[in-house]
């Protein structure tokens, strides 16, 4: 699964990496510990240009009745994707992409649990597939959510986890960003597992398994050198 997250950029590569022209976030901090059921930045495609906006990460389908059990919709499987009624209809034409420069996640010792946090080789941004939707409330409030897609774990993840974001290199990006697309098929093609040699792993600070815990030191390495992925 992806259960926490980190965006440790300025604004200004952000809109950079993603060509913003126009943007409503105001209040952009890093984030080093990035969690469900907050807002987190995410990027969509309108139909002219991309937008970087927030959305509350755990899905609340549109045709909920109320706002409650958004946090049992932080992921969704991209192998179940098209059968699963707050996740199908929304392939088509509610996609999204989460920026973030590393995930992390619990692997499992002798004696306990350790958190790992995952990033590309080279330290740059990468993309998470997700999904968005919106949700009005009886007095006509609006809330946007999202869920970010998860995949099988290449060689890197599988000695940690049994599943991992969706990952998308830059053709990937622009497939799954662009609203007129409505191939499914080859939308659902984009959802595999990302080349493990371009990423690397290492441990942190068990204080990340705190969710109000957000500081510069998370990330960095409690341990022995970083785990580097292979093909093999």
């Amino acid at each position: 699964m992806c259960g926490r997250y980190t965006i440790t950029v300025t604004l200004e590569e952000l809109i950079a990496k993603y060509f913003i022209r126009e943007h409503p976030l105001i209040q952009y901090a890093p984030r080093y510990n990035a969690a469900p059921m907050q807002h987190i930045a995410a990027v969509i495609h309108d139909g002219t240009q991309n937008k970087l906006g927030e959305l509350r990460w755990g899905l609340l389908p549109s045709w909920s009745k109320e706002d409650k059990n958004a946090a049992k919709l932080i992921n969704a499987r991209s192998e179940t994707l098209l059968e699963k009624a707050s996740f199908k209809g929304l392939v088509a034409s509610r996609r999204c992409v989460i920026p973030a420069d590393g995930f992390y996640d619990w692997k499992t010792l002798e004696g306990g649990k350790q958190p790992m946090r995952i990033t590309m080789r080279d330290g740059k941004l990468f993309s998470m597939a997700a999904l968005y939707d919106i949700w009005t409330s009886p007095d006509g409030g609006r809330i946007s959510t999202c869920t970010i897609i998860t995949t099988a774990p290449n060689t890197l993840m599988k000695d940690i986890h049994d599943r991992m974001p969706v990952i998308l290199d830059a053709d990937g990006e622009a497939q799954w960003l662009e609203r007129s697309n409505r191939n499914i098929p080859d939308l659902m093609k984009l959802l595999r597992p990302y080349d493990a040699e371009q990423m690397m792993a290492y441990p942190v600070s068990p204080a990340v398994g705190n969710a109000r815990s957000d500081y510069p030191e998370l990330i960095r390495r409690a341990g022995p050198e970083p785990v580097q992925g292979t093909l093999f």
